[in-house]
């Protein structure tokens, strides 16, 4: 019971604070902004491209643990027959540092009966270094490791970006098909109410016997014409209406399903359509292909790929450990200089495969991906700038199609009003009339249908771009 309480509340919060209120008695208006608000707080979709963000992000925090200095602590023991084989306690702090170089310290005790000669016996302790020329300073191994799973961050940035660039389209062409569908129903609604009285008044004059028989024929035809129309557009509504439900959710991740009261925009004046524009197209173009998340994914990519060559281009030296400790037996000269002269430890280790064919085949395949990676970045830069013309070109040509339509419709109008006015007082005939009236619902539904695509085409505009964010 407490959850359905907690449901239908925060439903009521939902549609209450997030949809704006206008004076239709009850009924509320949604908007555009408010739809795309909602969808960007509450959607599952960019929760979910959160997570990614923060996974990667703590993929970039695992990957920075190769710089954590470490503390290792040894104790191992042997006795045997009442004696002491061996007894090590041994302790060392290394601090990994850029260029493959590590800086150790520790200490030893070793003592016992059978311990092994190479070891120092005793309490000693160690300073030292170790480090490889080729893997760690020609390419800093561990930073360019770090910098890779930086650039992964930056990737799941953009590749989130991405995510709701293309879900606040769908979500935009969801509410202006709404709104066609909302208006649509709207005019067929007032036609079918205009033609009941219509009818009525034909049927009055037949009764009077001033029309024919024939006249409450054609005048309940037409009737029954835009009552058919009504209910399909009364079902396109529904599906309308269900379909932009998809995109709304509450806080607590409940889908929420739009109420039939709840109305879409209402201001379709054509002066405010005639002052909006995009800007330069050339300056559109320019600016998608800075900052289009596709581009910068392509850009991070790249950038990986670039360090994935120069790691894999190191493999192909040989891999030479240099190490080096100075020692001292006496623990309580440790924080004085030690006798580097002759107490020292160290060593040199070289490997390198005679063929190199697993370093030689990684390095082509990084080499193949990079080349793939240019062509596709050639395609994409030319698809996002096609797309940005495209929706620029839309944008103008429905823009004059509405205004050109426009012109129609109060053409149709009048045409339509002179007729009933010529039927009202018997100089016209309802074939007349009927014909007058199809034509100015159609030109009118055409007319919504145009401003929906040109407020669509706007953000389909900021969509090419990769704006619409």
């Amino acid at each position: 019971m407490l959850n359905k309480i907690q449901l239908k509340l925060s439903i009521f919060l939902l549609v209450h604070v997030c949809f704006i209120g206008v004076s239709f008695g009850q009924n509320k208006t949604l908007h555009i902004d408010n739809t795309l608000d909602i969808v960007r707080k509450y959607h599952p979709i960019i929760k979910q491209s959160f997570l990614q963000n923060e996974m990667s992000k703590n993929e970039l925090l695992a990957t920075k643990s190769v710089f954590d200095p470490s503390f290792q602590m040894n104790t191992e023991e042997k006795t045997y027959d009442n004696k002491l084989y061996y007894r090590f306690n041994n302790t060392e702090l290394k601090i990994p540092l850029w260029y493959g170089i590590d800086i150790k310290a520790g200490t030893e005790n070793n003592i016992g009966e059978r311990i092994d000669p190479s070891l120092t016996i005793n309490n000693s302790a160690f300073v030292g270094v170790s480090l490889e020329p080729f893997r760690g300073i020609m390419v800093d191994k561990r930073n360019s490791i770090v910098k890779q799973a930086k650039n992964f961050v930056e990737l799941t940035k953009n590749e989130q970006l991405l995510v709701v660039n293309d879900l606040l389209l769908e979500t935009t062409s969801a509410y202006w098909n709404w709104v066609n569908a909302y208006y649509i129903n709207t005019i067929l609604i007032r036609s079918v109410q205009n033609n009941k009285e219509r009818y009525e008044v034909v049927k009055k004059s037949f009764f009077a016997g001033d029309r024919a028989a024939i006249d409450t024929t054609e005048a309940h035809t037409q009737l029954q014409t835009f009552e058919i129309m009504q209910n399909q557009a009364a079902l396109d509504l529904q599906k309308a209406r269900l379909e932009l439900s998809n995109y709304f959710w509450t806080a607590n991740g409940m889908p929420y399903e739009l109420e039939e009261d709840i109305l879409p925009l209402s201001n379709f004046e054509l002066n405010k359509i005639s002052n909006i524009e995009l800007g330069k197209l050339e300056e559109l173009v320019d600016k998608a292909i800075r900052t289009h998340p596709k581009i910068k994914m392509t850009n991070n990519k790249s950038a990986i790929l670039d360090i994935e060559k120069r790691l894999k281009t190191i493999e192909l030296f040989p891999s030479l450990k240099l190490n080096y400790n100075a020692l001292e037996n006496n623990l309580s000269r440790i924080s004085s200089n030690f006798n580097t002269s002759n107490n020292t430890k160290y060593g040199v280790t070289l490997t390198m495969p005679l063929f190199q064919r697993q370093a030689r085949g990684e390095l082509a395949k990084t080499k193949n991906k990079i080349d793939e990676l240019d062509w596709n970045i050639k395609y994409i830069t030319l698809e996002i700038e096609n797309k940005v013309r495209g929706s620029f070109a839309e944008f103008y040509a429905l823009k004059q199609q509405v205004k050109t339509n426009e012109g129609i419709l109060n053409a149709n109008k009048l045409l339509f009003d002179t007729e009933n006015i010529k039927f009202q007082i018997g100089e016209s005939s309802l074939f007349l009339i009927n014909n007058r009236e199809l034509k100015f619902i159609e030109t009118e539904q055409k007319q919504i249908a145009l401003i929906s695509k040109f407020y669509l085409s706007i953000y389909k505009n900021l969509w090419a771009m990769g704006s619409l964010n």
